[in-house]
């Protein structure tokens, strides 16, 4: 068992880190409820976020770390699920994670905030003025209070107000949406799996993935703003819309055209399905042109923390991130590879840019179930929501073709294309497309929502342990699974927006239209001997929301007009 670094004696001759302060008195944990300057559940009241905070107790200003998520009292963070717990004063005792336990004894602070309307956090869901509220009062230019109301007025006289925002999913989506607001003070975001374009997350190239009712925030509410905020998530979704039009609601929330300045660590895994890894890429792209200091962690995991993957090597560079950037140590962390690249299960490798420069290539499928480098003929898929992609990949309702044996291994490296031709006998018609690798291999077990890790009953530890609050967290290991195929790309879309996003039209029965979209983003090596495969189908049952209307309609493509472009190149060793 490792008890606070955590880490290798090889490593820390190598790496230089903030040491751990020789001063033994217990940190400081207090909550303070920061005004945001809104009353979106309109009590009356300026809504407050509660930000609960560890701290040194002494050895001056020092930056935060925060966190700012809806999880901490209906879900929980981590592998554990672990939430938030309180002394019988209500003084925090439980931060879910390690941030606390490594970084507090490192000389910073860690921040964990609930989004508004969560936990013991007032108004609704407005997850980046949230955080950004903290920001703002961690710089002196917002009021907090010691009480969720009245109270006495809270000074972060400790803070620097040098920022850095951290977290998984929904969490890191807000460090994203923070960084793009440009808010003062926020020096650096590192992003877990985080969504960057809710456009994308939500809606498929203009076919909405769920229904109104079963889209938003309302399952993270504490019981008073299920209630209150009743109005709020009601005129947030009206503005959504319904039809799957890229509307100004949905540009308010791409933060992809401008990502704002502050350095980003990101971390994906390319068999995540929660957050499909083209947010990762479309993002990692705008943060290249803006010459925003970036480094990725890329894995071949689900949606996971890379503490569950590497979690030696991940703490040690985190640690090293934020003293660069928080605290301005010129450690040499961003002049190092930008990329840490898991080719295959537990083999990784570091490269200096991503997607590598690639050979373009297209390949078409014909009415045979051949894959070249010319279609013909067509093929018709009758629309069956009650299935899947996975299915898909055995041929059942979604048209299959592969190419021959790849004479060797090629690796297939960004967000790949799809050109579709296709018409409906209905006026409505959701396309979707997959790229598959069939042969025999043993892989991160990730197909149908799975992590491709699984906990094991030992423990390891990363910082100091508190009463009510433990630094040691199960280990985990790589869940692998021996299969014969793998989907490594997909994509969906509605032919109605085969035009433009901004506006969908009802489909003529019989008409041909043409739709082109990007595929979900990989790095993928296919091993010689294996090879390609196209699923064409229609709506995607593991994807989409079982009560959506069902739409009943046959598609037939176009196959000479329809194609898939990749980028090959040879795999990384």
């Amino acid at each position: 068992m490792r008890l606070l670094l955590g880490i290798s004696a090889a490593v820390l001759t190598t790496t230089v880190l903030t040491p751990v302060a020789a001063a033994a008195s217990p940190p400081v944990r207090e909550t303070a409820w920061v005004e945001t300057g809104t009353d979106h559940d309109h009590d009356g009241k300026i809504d407050r976020v509660a930000a609960d905070i560890a701290r040194p107790a002494t050895g001056g200003r020092v930056p935060a770390i925060l966190d700012v998520s809806p999880y901490y009292a209906c879900c929980g963070r981590g592998n554990e699920s672990q939430k938030k717990t309180y002394a019988p004063d209500g003084t925090p005792e439980q931060f879910p994670l390690f941030y606390d336990n490594y970084f507090v004894p490192r000389g910073y602070a860690v921040v964990l905030a609930d989004v508004g309307g969560t936990n013991r956090s007032s108004g609704c869901f407005d997850d980046v003025a949230n955080g950004n509220a903290v920001v703002n009062w961690l710089n002196g230019r917002a009021k907090a209070f010691d009480a969720p109301e009245g109270g006495r007025p809270v000074k972060a006289d400790w803070a620097t107000g040098d920022v850095g925002a951290i977290g998984k999913s929904q969490d890191g989506a807000t460090a994203i949406g923070m960084a793009a607001s440009g808010v003062p003070g926020l020096k650096t975001i590192v992003p877990i799996e985080g969504v960057a374009d809710n456009y994308a997350q939500l809606v498929a190239n203009g076919a909405p993935l769920a229904t109104p009712e079963n889209t938003g925030s309302s399952f993270t509410y504490n019981e008073r703003a299920a209630e209150l905020c009743k109005p709020f998530e009601a005129d947030l979704k009206a503005r959504m819309g319904t039809n799957g039009d890229y509307n100004a609601y949905w540009r308010s929330v791409n933060y992809v055209p401008d990502p704002g300045r502050a350095s980003v660590l990101i971390a994906q895994g390319f068999g995540d399905s929660v957050v499909a890894p083209n947010q990762f890429a479309a993002y990692w792209d705008a943060l290249g042109r803006a010459g925003v200091p970036r480094k990725a962690w890329l894995s071949q995991a689900g949606h996971v923390d890379p503490f569950d993957l590497q979690r030696a090597q991940w703490v040690e560079t985190l640690g090293r991130w934020f003293d660069r950037w928080l605290k301005g140590v010129r450690n040499g962390v961003e002049h190092e590879p930008a990329v840490h690249l898991e080719t295959t299960p537990d083999h990784w490798t570091d490269v200096r840019s991503w997607p590598p420069a690639a050979l373009p290539v297209t390949v078409y499928p014909s009415a045979g179930g051949t894959l070249g480098l010319r279609g013909s003929g067509t093929a018709t898929v009758v629309d069956d929501p009650a299935v899947g992609r996975e299915d898909w990949a055995a041929g059942v309702s979604a048209a299959k073709f592969t190419g021959p044996a790849l004479p060797a291994a090629v690796r297939i490296a960004g967000s790949p294309s799809v050109t579709i031709t296709a018409s409906s006998d209905k006026t409505a018609a959701r396309v979707g497309v997959a790229l598959v690798d069939y042969g025999p291999a043993d892989v991160r077990a990730t197909a149908n929502y799975g992590s491709g890790i699984k906990n094991l009953t030992t423990r390891s530890c990363w910082g100091e342990s508190r009463p009510g609050d433990s630094a040691c967290f199960l280990d985990t290991a790589t869940d692998l699974v021996h299969v014969d195929h793998r989907i490594v790309a997909a994509g969906w879309a509605d032919l109605g927006h085969h035009a433009s996003l901004r506006h969908g039209e009802p489909l003529v029965p019989g008409r041909a239209y043409t739709m082109t979209f990007t595929l979900s983003a990989l790095d993928h090596a296919v091993p010689a001997g294996h090879r390609l495969g196209l699923l064409l189908g229609g709506t995607d049952g593991q994807l989409f929301d079982p009560a959506l209307p069902v739409l009943g309609d046959t598609l037939t493509f176009d196959l000479a007009r329809t194609s898939v472009t990749a980028g090959l190149t040879k795999p990384e060793h």
